[in-house]
Formats: C-alpha cells, structure tokens, sequence
C-alpha cells in the first residue's frame, strides 16, 4: 500500500520491512528490547506530515502516536 504522500511511499516501505523483520524475528521470540526502527518511523511520520500539509487534508480531532492531552484515562 502506498503512502498519503507519494514522496514517503518508499520510506513507508523501509519502515515495514525493518518492522516486520523486528517483530518476526525478536519480538515473537521475546525480545522485545531496543527500538531499531525508531528513526526510519520518524523520518517517515515527518514524510506524511508534511504531505498532509500539502494536500490540506484536515486532521482536527485526530490523535496520532501519542497520548492524549486534557481528555480523562476513562476507557470505560
């Protein structure tokens, strides 16, 4: 699947290999250290905001990878 921005297809398609390798090859074996992929998610999460920028796409009221802010723990 392509990326919302054709500029961050191919670093989307980085970061889901070295995910995927991660998570098959050490998460599923219980090692869940480290983060090996924390700079290409970065690189590529900048990618598609700035896409979404470029594009207007609106995002209010969306929560992207983070907690939230002012709004109470209750899941209930």
């Amino acid at each position: 699947m392509n990326s919302v921005g054709e500029a961050c297809t191919e670093l989307k398609r980085e970061y889901d290999q070295c995910f995927n390798r991660w998570f098959a090859e050490k998460f599923l074996k219980g090692d869940s250290a480290g983060d090996p992929c924390g700079q290409l998610f970065k690189r590529y999460q900048l990618c598609v905001q700035k896409a979404i920028k470029e594009k207007d796409i609106p995002i209010e009221g969306l929560e992207f990878m983070g907690p939230s802010k002012g709004k109470t723990g209750n899941s209930s």
